[in-house]
């Protein structure tokens, strides 16, 4: 289940463009390779951040996993719900498990991302 409007990154990050703004979560496919999630150390509000920098953890009972910026950017906004709920990536990751919104500073870096399509061959790959 790889929703078609959003585009994706080789480490399982999706994000969703709306304009010049972007919201960015992990994938279904990495929600549940980590399993139940415990705790979200989300960026600060107003951080500059770089395509591919560590933004990010996500803390399962299996690993702690890095976040990284799918493009360069302001973050506007995280996902403060993360704090007392993070289990919200495992039940929702594309809908309620958001973890920030940033400010696309460089429109060039899409190109760089997969198309769902794409995702889901690179997940076929993987799970070989």
């Amino acid at each position: 289940m790889v929703p078609e409007q959003l585009k994706y990154t080789k480490e399982h990050e999706w994000i969703k463009i709306d304009g010049d703004e972007a919201t960015v979560g992990i994938t279904d496919y990495a929600q549940t390779e980590l399993g139940d999630i415990t705790f979200v150390e989300l960026p600060d509000v107003g951080k500059e951040v770089k395509q591919s920098d560590s933004v990010a953890t996500v803390e399962s009972v299996k690993a702690a996993s890095d976040v990284y910026s799918p493009l360069s950017g302001k973050i506007l906004a995280v996902n403060e719900a993360l704090q007392s709920a993070p289990e919200g990536i495992n039940s929702s990751p594309y809908e309620d498990g958001w973890i920030y919104r940033l400010s696309i500073s460089n429109s060039g870096e899409l190109d760089t991302l997969m198309a769902a399509s794409e995702y889901e061959k690179l997940l076929g790959e993987e799970n070989q």
